[in-house]
């Protein structure tokens, strides 16, 4: 099911087709099911969310981790140049066993330097647990996405510019359609 659910995002990673990421406008965005507005517009940490909507049992899976040049999207929100490289990590955060979470990470070599060097080495430790507990960090505002997976139902995406040393990452997290959270 994973596999799947990867193969149907990964065509709206390509420089061609992206995702149509809007804005939130408010907690109350009317183009958002109410169940959805809850955790993407969430300014929390995910993974702390999800460790509590799984009772504990949250695995992160390291999907790849390479330097590549990201889209141009993502190469605009975080201010790179054409062509220039990042570290793009993709990983899927397991709750209660099930693939819940895909997650897409930028990081520009230049945000990789000085005490953000261990960012390079997280393996499947995850990210948004170093985020927050950052006191230098600052998130910009959330942007967010919907489409229809291979199997036609939404996948409902968010992703946000984070600023740790004032240098910047951008992580995206798109639920799969296998999420379905224990507790709310």
């Amino acid at each position: 099911m994973v596999v799947n659910s990867l193969l149907a995002l990964s065509p709206q990673f390509t420089q061609s087709k992206e995702p149509d990421w809007r804005a939130m406008l408010s907690r109350t965005d009317y183009r958002v099911p109410l169940f959805w507005v809850d955790w993407l517009a969430d300014a929390g940490s995910l993974t702390g969310r999800l460790l509590q909507a799984s009772n504990g049992d949250l695995k992160v899976k390291v999907v790849s981790q390479r330097l590549a040049v990201p889209t141009l999207s993502e190469r605009c929100m975080l201010g790179l140049k054409e062509k220039r490289c990042a570290m793009i990590r993709e990983v899927v955060l397991y709750g209660a066993g099930q693939p819940w979470v895909y997650a897409r990470s930028i990081l520009p070599l230049a945000t990789l330097t000085g005490r953000l060097r261990k960012l390079r080495r997280l393996d499947s430790r995850p990210l948004g647990a170093l985020l927050f507990s950052d006191p230098t960090m600052r998130r910009e505002p959330v942007q967010f996405t919907s489409f229809h997976s291979n199997a036609g139902r939404p996948i409902w995406g968010r992703r946000s510019v984070f600023r740790l040393d004032n240098k910047p990452l951008l992580v995206a997290e798109f639920f799969l359609p296998t999420f379905k959270p224990l507790t709310p």
